[in-house]
């Protein structure tokens, strides 16, 4: 019994490191995103360069468009995830000891009481969480579906507007023939 209460107390130790971990995390993403970005240096050079592609307006907003971590993905990882996996390993632990440990069995209801405390609270949060991410993911969804159809629109315009010019093109070789 002593070794279990080792490896809980490491146990622990480790998720709080871990959890110190993602809040330092997050608030280096916080001030990195909040403060200005410092003006750099700029030192002349002058070379031959070669000609420039030019971007596509496509090229352009795709990298606009990035994905980014939301606060519901920070929130699902940092409180849901936890929660979920203690109030599942803490029902384990008990079911685990209560077959091993008649002591248990006979404070069972006790123990069932603390997991209907825990668990309680911890449905109504995984419950909204959840809701928030649905309605997120169906937005994103959604942006993916309009995003998708405005570039097929987009192909379908450039490949009209081609097959014109080279239509008008044609017309114009012909006048252009039958006047000689």
């Amino acid at each position: 019994m002593k070794w279990l209460t080792t490896l809980l107390e490491m146990l622990a130790g480790v998720s709080a490191l871990a959890g110190m971990i993602i809040v330092l995390t997050i608030m280096y993403a916080f001030v990195k995103k909040q403060l200005p970005k410092l003006p750099k240096k700029k030192i002349e050079v002058k070379e031959i360069k070669p000609q420039v592609k030019e971007k596509r307006r496509t090229e352009y907003m795709s990298k606009e468009a990035k994905e980014g971590v939301t606060f519901n993905d920070i929130f699902m990882f940092m409180i849901a995830v936890p929660l979920v996996l203690l109030w599942v390993g803490f029902a384990g632990f008990v079911i685990h000891t209560g077959l091993n440990n008649s002591q248990v069995l006979e404070n069972i209801e006790a123990y069932t009481t603390l997991i209907a405390i825990l668990g309680g609270p911890a449905l109504l949060i995984i419950k909204d969480a959840l809701d928030v991410w649905k309605q997120e993911q169906a937005e994103k969804t959604a942006f993916y579906k309009v995003k998708a159809q405005s570039v097929i629109d987009y192909n379908d315009a450039v490949l009209k507007q081609a097959q014109d010019i080279e239509s008008k093109a044609q017309d114009q070789e012909h006048k252009m023939q039958s006047k000689k």
